[in-house]
């Protein structure tokens, strides 16, 4: 409580996260050590950070900087001040036509080269985590990865730095008054960075071992190469920051250079005997230009081989096989052949299983990056229950990597890792090792250690390697930093640590650790808590996927919490156990969204949704889950009180105001929390519908019950369902309506509350009512609403054996599919939109229908914009209404930057997500079944 007190005079308690729930989900990363904070901050400015540091130093409380997380040595982690920069840290700015870009440290890897795309270039560092990886770690990390080796990675490519130093003082090397002030406010770290460059140029032993070891990937320790690179003192230390992992300062801001996306790639899996043959085509690859040599043992490829659509010919591959994944990238196809033919030329005395196929067809070589990128996780869901994933990085001088391979893979048999599989950049001699390890238990901590104290000995001694070639130092190689470079040099890295930190305070414990069992402390454990997450690795790709985690939990946090729950309840803490599930209702439950959109970022495909529907399933009393099959047995009635409600509502705004019951509504919901909000986007709709009757039909119009109770367009003045027959008219593509359809329902007001049962018999009367429909699947069912539609389309498991043969004959499709396919086809445009914007929601993704939704709109406008930051918008059916903060934070980047423009009109596929983009927007969002009303 002291010290929350202390931050409260620094921070507002929105941005102070001290409680259970908090200190408890921000104590794991994507590592394997465990740390739990006194207290999670989120400053917004400088001012904030320098008071931070004043405090950590008054108290003696060590602070530790974090973005995204994804680091795997154990570098963002403390058991002193969490400061979380993910949220409030995150403008970018692209520069100089494209050449050049300047970001915050909270702004995703991804979501750079998103912006940079149009001007056909990216930033240097490409780690495969990149989609979730943030600024703050790739430039803290030195991150590299698949094709920018040792010359465009962040070291290399951070044109000017902003960073603040522990005393609280902040300096720019895009500044050159900041060269000068430098030297007069810290006098002592200027002579001692003077002083140990001086040290290094004057000792030609020093200088080539430094020389010769950033000629190949490395970040063990601090970059020291900086003392070789830079003359002004500044630009030394700024460069040290890049690879210090938060042990030397905090790094407000970079300008990077960025480097050219080539629009010509060519890509190809080339197949060898054996390891050594594989290592044997490296050199004649660089010399011909690859942009990236991938290697894969037998093991990795075993690892994916059941995945659809890999290539047959990996079952067959002999035992000892191994294959490389290469591409050639240019500016022109001809430039790319020309590559291609120099490696042809070099290559005569390959030893190749078969001959080289290249690809530059884009979705057959994003399926091979995807093959080589399901390695990692391939192993992790397949682990055992209870056992981490352990992912580490080395490199060896590029000649010896055949046999160093073969060396690593006797350790894997010697200590018992069985799964163990490589892959990596072989063109730099950088490969992955993973292996699964449990530590719960004294035997096998011990093993680890034997384990990784040969792999040293084998990378260092035996063939003069790096032990971390991107991954960075963290805890993980701490203890072996002086191991690998010398006691000399590992004597200038503290030298450099004592000048800049000499109370140690920031992140203690990475990179300079005196400690030699580091390594092996503070482990976290993976205990065994529900099938749905079990295969969790705590890896955090799912993070910025998530609508929560700008207020609540994300995926990773919520399973993180789960984890603890269990070993609170093991360790017989009922205090803390009761307190952190109380926590949890909020925090995990209420505001989830159940979008599923985690699953597509996971690695090993979980969705945590899932998860949280079963918690929400087993919290309703017996009494809670007959009302609900109760008002599903009689949803008819239930729809048209819904309707009289929504009328009722309406005609008090007439009467009162536009607002007024938004108003009421909020003064309720501050007295009753659950209470839901009105939005001056509900609608209602007319009182009956027409049935549609037309022999020629082309397909059934299921009309959802959003659209038949609230489907009308704002500002249009017209339903949903009015305008969907009145574009098939318009295309003469013939609709029915069944009589019956009041009635209906997809189920998923059910299913994403947890009433199981009321799902289930939701789910099969309508699959019995579509049978009849549409005379046993001959005709296709359409939906206006995508998230219907893809409740619809995979709620198969949920259905009665009879139900299921009949579901496998349906043909259940989207309106998108519907317009694409039978509307648009058939349409003449008679005029186009100037400029419109796109919201994909949640479901259209997951339907793989983004493309489709786009290519509607080019044909309907001059511009199409689909947001960089368009995300799921928080709604989820109903939650929108009863946790309004989690729809307000949700949709908040996707809203500011479509607020950046103007536009002729706004369009999505779903009504509830409509009204929260519409609410965080400002403007109309409507179905794009307008736009097509509007413009054929």
């Amino acid at each position: 409580m002291e010290l929350e007190k202390q931050l409260e005079a620094i921070l507002p308690k929105a941005r102070i996260k001290s409680r259970l729930i908090d200190v408890v989900a921000y104590a794991s990363d994507a590592g394997f050590y465990y740390l739990r904070p006194q207290a999670v901050v989120q400053p917004v400015s400088e001012a904030e950070v320098q008071a931070l540091f004043a405090l950590s130093h008054q108290h003696k409380i060590p602070l530790t900087f974090r973005t995204a997380g994804t680091s795997l040595s154990g570098q963002s982690i403390t058991d002193g001040i969490l400061v979380d920069l993910s949220q409030h840290w995150n403008k970018l700015e692209v520069l100089e036509n494209g050449e050049q870009v300047r970001v915050q440290p909270g702004v995703i890897g991804g979501m750079v080269n998103a912006y940079l795309r149009k001007y056909k270039r990216k930033i240097g560092p490409d780690p495969a985590s990149i989609n979730s990886a943030m600024l703050g770690g790739i430039l803290s990390n030195n991150a590299s990865g698949m094709c920018c080796g040792v010359s465009k990675n962040s070291y290399h490519t951070t044109r000017y730095i902003r960073f603040m130093l522990p005393t609280g003082v902040a300096y720019s090397t895009a500044h050159k008054e900041d060269y000068k002030r430098f030297e007069q406010e810290c006098p002592r770290i200027f002579q001692v960075l003077l002083d140990l460059k001086d040290q290094v140029m004057h000792n030609s032993q020093l200088y080539e071992v430094i020389r010769k070891k950033y000629r190949t990937k490395n970040t063990v320790g601090y970059s020291v190469n900086a003392l070789i690179d830079y003359e002004h003192p500044l630009d030394m230390l700024a460069h040290l920051l890049i690879g210090a992992e938060g042990t030397l300062g905090f790094i407000s801001e970079a300008v990077l250079d960025t480097v050219p996306d080539y629009p010509a790639k060519s890509t190809a899996l080339l197949y060898f005997p054996d390891i050594y043959a594989a290592c044997q085509a490296i050199v004649p690859l660089a010399d011909a230009g690859a942009e990236a040599v991938e290697l894969m043992d037998r093991a990795s490829l075993r690892s994916i081989e059941a995945m659809p659509g890999v290539p047959a010919v990996i079952k067959t591959l002999p035992g000892t096989a191994a294959a490389l994944l290469v591409e050639f990238q240019g500016n022109t196809v001809e430039e790319v052949q020309l590559k291609i033919d120099k490696f042809f030329t070099l290559a005569s005395g390959l030893s190749l299983l078969y001959a080289p196929e290249f690809t530059a067809d884009p979705a057959a070589q994003a399926f091979l990056w995807k093959v080589r990128k399901g390695m990692f996780p391939a192993v992790g869901a397949v682990r055992a229950s209870g056992t981490t994933v352990i992912l580490e990085d080395i490199a060896f001088p590029v000649e010896e990597l055949g046999n160093a391979i073969l060396d690593l893979q006797q350790l894997f048999k010697k200590h018992g890792y069985e799964q163990a599989i490589i892959f990596g950049h072989a063109k730099d001699g950088n490969i992955h090792f993973v292996v699964t390890q449990a530590f719960d238990s004294s035997a096998e901590i011990e093993r680890y250690d034997l384990f990784l104290k040969e792999v040293v000995e084998l990378v260092v001694h035996r063939y003069n390697g790096a032990l971390k070639a991107e991954h960075g130092t963290g805890r993980n190689m701490a203890p072996f930093v002086e191991t690998e470079w010398g006691t000399e040099i590992y004597q200038i890295m503290k030298a450099l640590k004592q000048a800049v930190d000499p109370a140690n305070l920031l992140n203690p414990g990475v990179i300079i650790n005196e400690d030699k069992e580091a390594h092996i402390r503070n482990l976290k454990e993976l205990p065994r808590v529900e099938e749905e997450v079990d295969k969790c690795m705590e890896c955090g790709f799912c993070e910025h996927k998530c609508p929560s985690r700008n207020i609540t939990l994300t995926p990773r946090r919520r399973i993180v919490v789960r984890r603890e729950l269990l070993k609170l309840e093991r360790a017989g803490k009922s205090k803390e156990h009761k307190q952190l599930l109380q926590q949890y209702q909020y925090d995990g439950l209420d505001t989830c969204a159940v979008d599923g959109l985690c699953a597509t970022a996971c690695p090993v495909d979980i969705n945590t949704g899932d998860l949280v529907k079963r918690l929400r399933k087993e919290n309703h009393s017996p009494l809670a889950n007959d009302l609900a099959l109760l008002v599903a047995k009689n949803f008819k009635p239930v729809t048209a009180l819904v309707k009289t409600g929504l009328k009722a509502g309406s005609g008090l705004n007439q009467l009162a105001g536009a607002q007024a019951l938004t108003k009421l509504t909020k003064r309720m919901k501050s007295v009753v929390p659950a209470f839901p909000l009105w939005s001056d986007q509900l609608l209602s709709t007319p009182d009956y519908l027409t049935p549609v009757v037309k022999e020629k039909a082309a397909a059934v119009y299921f009309p959802t019950c959003i659209s038949r109770t609230m489907g009308g367009a704002k500002e249009k003045g017209k339903s949903i369902i009015e305008t969907f027959l009145r574009v098939s008219n318009k295309a003469g593509v013939g609709l029915v309506i069944p009589n019956d359809v009041q009635g209906a329902c997809c189920g998923q007001i059910f299913s994403s509350k947890g009433y199981s049962k009321a799902f289930e018999f939701t789910a099969n009367e309508t699959i019995q009512k579509i049978w009849e429909w549409t005379e046993a699947g001959k005709l296709p069912l359409v939906l206006d609403v995508s998230s219907c539609t893809h409740t619809l389309q995979t709620c198969r498991p949920v259905l009665s054996p009879e139900n299921r043969q009949k579901f496998d004959a349906l043909q259940i499709i989207d309106s998108i599919d519907y317009l694409a396919d039978y509307v648009l086809p058939q349409a003449k445009v008679l005029r186009k939109k100037a400029r419109v914007v796109l919201h994909p929601v949640c479901s259209l993704q997951k339907m793989g229908l983004e493309g489709k939704f786009l290519k509607i709109a080019q044909q309907l406008a001059q511009e199409v914009k689909v947001p960089v930051q368009a995300g799921c918008c928080g709604m989820a059916g109903d939650r929108g209404f009863l946790f309004p903060e989690l729809t307000r934070a949700a949709t908040c980047p996707e809203a500011q930057e479509v607020k950046e423009e103007v536009y002729e009109g706004y369009y999505s596929t779903a009504k509830t997500c409509e009204m929260a983009l519409s609410e965080a927007v400002g403007k109309n969002y409507e179905s794009i079944v307008y736009l097509l009303d509007e413009c054929i």
